[in-house]
This record gives structure tokens, sequence and C-alpha cells, in this order.
């Protein structure tokens, strides 16, 4: 069976990177070690991810993004860089470490995802989200922390 990747010049993939079916990955991206990329990931030229990361199928992730460590990428999000489309000025999004994005989240180019902050499933996020926070919802709105949404997960892991 041919699985077939493209893998872009002057890409830097870090040690034990681990690169599933049908992805794509621009030139001069840079992938920390022990990050994995699902199927049908599209990662632009100019990215910078770092180490640890999980990024599932069918993301995009354009030019200037900038991703720090041990952050996970849910399926089908989208992350865009161009606020005012067909503009010819792009402006990357920056996620902060620690930060969860769930399942098809939208991202507005410029914005910041804080540390240890998640975004919940579906939503629009338009404006920086502050670190140690929980948003989700179009448009989406802080709803909480994270030690309650760490408190809530825990609840969830050993309830029987």
């Amino acid at each position: 069976m041919n699985i077939v990747n493209y893998i872009g010049k002057n890409v830097k993939l870090g040690n034990n990177v681990k690169v599933w079916h049908f992805t794509y990955i621009g030139d001069n991206t840079v992938i920390g070690d022990n990050t994995k990329i699902g199927s049908l990931v599209h990662i632009d030229y100019n990215v910078k991810i770092g180490s640890n990361c999980k990024i599932e199928g069918m993301a995009y992730i354009p030019p200037l993004t900038i991703i720090g460590d041990n952050v996970f990428i849910g399926p089908g999000v989208i992350i865009t860089n161009d606020p005012y489309p067909e503009s010819k000025r792009l402006i990357g999004v920056t996620i902060e470490d620690n930060a969860i994005i769930c399942a098809g989240a939208v991202l507005k180019a410029g914005i910041k995802i804080g540390r240890n902050s998640v975004v919940g499933m579906g939503a629009v996020v338009t404006r920086d989200v502050p670190e140690n926070s929980v948003v989700y919802g179009n448009p989406a709105r802080i709803h909480y922390n994270i030690q309650e949404y760490i408190h809530k997960r825990r609840r969830w892991e050993t309830f029987t």
C-alpha cells in the first residue's frame, strides 16, 4: 500500500515525530520532538509546532501559526490567517503551551490562545483567550477556569 504524504523543503522534524496518512507539511516548517500529526492534516509553510503535541485528522494550520509545547488540536480544527480575505497581509495565530483546542473549533487570524486554556468543540474564537481559561460558543466566551475544567474531567473519568 502506497501512503502519500507531502513534506516540503527545509522542513525540520524533531525526534520521534509521527505523521499519518495523506498529510501535507509545507516548506520551512518546524515540528518539535514526539509530536503526532494525524491523517489528512494540512500544515502550511512557515509554521512552528512545539514538542509533545498531538494534531488530530483534518485540521488546517495556515502559514505563520505558532504552536507551543504539549498542545492538543482536535479533529477538524480550522485556524485562519487572513482577517480580511483576500488581503495581501497575513497574520498568524499563536497557541501557547498546554492548550487544548477541541474538535471543529475555528480560530480567527491574529488571536492568541493562552497557556493552559481550553477551546471547546465547535467554538468560534474571535478574540484572545487568557491563560487558564475555558471558552466555548459562537462567539467563544469564558465560561470557567482551568481548575474547574480539571475537576470536571476528573469527576467524569472516575464516574461509574
